[in-house]
């Protein structure tokens, strides 16, 4: 190090009085320009996204904005402001849910898709093997409440679809998405329909976006859903709701239960 401005090194931003640059491009030529999608990309990638790339990404931004009350980080959110916190303090509360069960598929299924797309070894044993590592659940296929489609999955896939067959992505991890898909349902006898996480990871994927980064990009539009039920619940009041009415209890497994 040989100034105190080396203890932070970046190439993210440069400022001076009356300048800002990020990447390299003066934040007024960003301004009105480009569209957040594409912000994200050239802060996080360091370049700008062409059109179609930008509008794939965006697609994958706008379906996992949100799921309900009843995903565990909105269910937060709201119970937060409940509690008196903020807007902000009830977003953070909620995005520190989002982890390796509740918001990491995505960033586990570009993982997997990458091993398989780079392995010479058939699709069942790759699987078996990352059911050895991780567990019994392959991340972004299945799910508990839609059956027998997540309705997200088909429309995201046949975008993918759309811009493979104008250049803008190769499709390959499309494909081993797909022979995810038929791999399971041939294992179980039944379909394993790919789901938001498997199906956004899949456009991740496609253009270019490191494993590290997928779950990054999914509180970032997950984000919208924490946002705009925070402040609903603002709106509505109630004070320290917890995640169910008052007069469902739980059950108690202890010595000297109380008698009804």
């Amino acid at each position: 190090m040989s100034d105190v401005s080396d203890w932070w090194s970046t190439d993210i931003i440069d400022m001076a009085p009356g300048q800002i640059r990020l990447r390299g491009h003066p934040i007024e030529d960003l301004i009105g320009a480009v569209s957040f999608p594409q912000m994200i990309w050239l802060m996080t990638r360091g370049e700008m996204p062409s059109e179609p790339e930008a509008k794939l990404f965006e697609a994958a931004l706008v379906a996992a904005v949100d799921h309900g009350p009843q995903a565990p980080s909105i269910a937060a959110a709201r119970m937060a402001v409940t509690c008196g916190l903020s807007l902000n303090g009830a977003m953070s509360s909620a995005v520190n849910m989002l982890d390796d069960v509740h918001g990491g598929a995505g960033e586990q299924a570009v993982d997997l898709y990458h091993r398989i797309e780079a392995s010479s070894a058939e699709m069942g044993a790759v699987l078996d093997a990352w059911r050895a590592e991780h567990g019994r659940f392959i991340p972004g296929f299945g799910h508990r409440f839609h059956k027998p489609v997540d309705p997200r999955a088909p429309r995201l896939l046949a975008l993918v679809d759309e811009a493979r067959t104008h250049g803008t992505v190769s499709g390959k991890f499309a494909a081993v998405a797909r022979s995810i898909e038929a791999t399971l349902a041939a294992e179980k006898g039944k379909p394993v329909p790919m789901n938001i996480d498997g199906a956004t990871a899949v456009i991740f994927a496609e253009l270019g976006f490191p494993a590290s980064l997928a779950r990054g990009l999914f509180c970032l539009s997950r984000g919208v859903g924490i946002l705009s039920h925070a402040y609903e619940q603002q709106q509505q009041g109630g004070r320290n709701k917890g995640p169910t009415p008052p007069e469902y209890r739980w059950t108690y497994t202890g010595p000297n239960p109380i008698e009804d």
